[in-house]
């Protein structure tokens, strides 16, 4: 993967963590998203975004990324625009598996 397509992705998973979702994590107390993201990873309660972005093809655009509290677990959400479609990918933050794959 080039440099500049690693830089866009990264810029575009902070913006989204920053907006995001790491609400079970924050519900209690002050702490920012990203924050929160960056202990449950310190933490080993996540793996890092970097395992997932390794993950997904490099030929499209990523428009969201979002890490919830799902089901009793935490769930990375990603969203891609490919080809003039929008896919949707979840893992299992902890454990790196797909969850889901559609295309919406």
């Amino acid at each position: 993967m080039a440099i500049g397509t690693i830089d866009r992705w990264l810029s575009a998973v902070c913006f989204a963590l920053l907006v995001g979702c790491a609400s079970q994590a924050i519900a209690d107390g002050d702490e920012r998203d990203h924050e929160a993201a960056r202990r449950l990873e310190a933490s080993g309660e996540i793996l890092p975004l970097s395992h997932f972005l390794s993950q997904l093809e490099p030929d499209g655009r990523m428009l969201e990324v979002e890490l919830e509290r799902k089901r009793g677990r935490w769930v990375y959400e990603f969203e891609f625009l490919r080809e003039g479609q929008v896919w949707e990918y979840e893992f299992d933050a902890a454990t790196g598996d797909l969850l889901k794959r559609k295309r919406d």
